[in-house]
């Protein structure tokens, strides 16, 4: 026989956690909140996706060059953002005493100043050691073409970052380092020239060259870099890691033959 209630009148049904009667343990609000973000989300199935798989024989401390240099690239940002809420693009002096200010009067500005200079040459190493274990472990073959093309760009844009990272104290040093840089790239083939001219602004070096600099070196290669980071990292989780080339796979197991009688 139907029902008479409408079926907005009858109560929601119970949740699957109290359906089954029996006491539970209490929990605190934190949990609450991630499991009411959870339902309507379902984060937990992509974070179990990313931390859960499956990881080759012969894994060592070589396949943590990678995560190194993701991390490596974190601190420099966050770094970066607190250098910039004092730093001023300013090539008329305002550059240089603004650097000078971060390390004598700002609490703890020396320390984060050295961490961001240190932090962008071990920047370097670490990804050129992430890419050398990735070639001599032949970590670049068929399916994962596309992830050391990935990579690649990747090395280039750390380059290009602490390239136009260099000149921003803009001293003696960093000034004509980056002009010699500059020229060299100058010297390059069919682009080069144009490169040349377009990281300086002009033909030579002017007030321009500064903010050009600092627009490249803060805002557009960090942010092609964070996409392209998370590019690489869904590559990997989708296609996994390869094992050592020192660990041979087992041999698949023959099927037994069939003997005539």
């Amino acid at each position: 026989m139907p029902s008479l209630i409408p079926s907005f009148l009858k109560p929601a049904p119970r949740r699957p956690s109290s359906q089954s009667g029996r006491e539970t343990e209490p929990v605190g609000p934190a949990t609450h909140a991630v499991d009411w973000i959870d339902e309507r989300t379902q984060l937990s199935g992509g974070a179990r996706w990313v931390m859960f798989r499956k990881v080759p024989k012969g894994t060592n401390w070589f396949y943590t060059l990678g995560t190194a240099s993701m991390f490596a690239f974190l601190s420099q940002a966050v770094t970066g953002i607190f250098l910039a809420m004092y730093y001023r693009p300013d090539a008329a002096g305002g550059a240089y005493e603004s650097v000078r200010h971060i390390n004598d009067d700002v609490f703890l500005g020396e320390l984060v100043h050295g961490m961001h200079r240190w932090g962008s040459s071990m920047m370097v190493i670490l990804v050129c050691l992430h890419m050398a274990r990735t070639f001599f472990f032949g970590a670049y073959k068929y399916p994962r073409e596309l992830n050391w093309v990935i990579g690649v760009a990747l090395l280039v844009l750390t380059f290009i970052m602490s390239f136009t990272g260099y000149l921003l104290p803009f001293d003696q040093r960093s000034f004509w380092a980056t002009v010699v840089g500059n020229n060299i790239n100058g010297t390059g083939p069919l682009v080069g020239p144009y490169l040349a001219d377009f990281l300086m602004g002009g033909s030579e070096f002017n007030p321009a060259t500064l903010s050009r600099f600092y627009a490249i070196h803060m805002l557009v290669v960090p942010s092609i870099i964070a996409a392209m980071i998370g590019a690489h990292l869904w590559l990997v989780v989708r296609l996994g890691t390869t094992a050592p080339p020192w660990v041979k796979p087992k041999p698949e197991d023959k099927p037994d033959r069939e003997v005539s009688a």
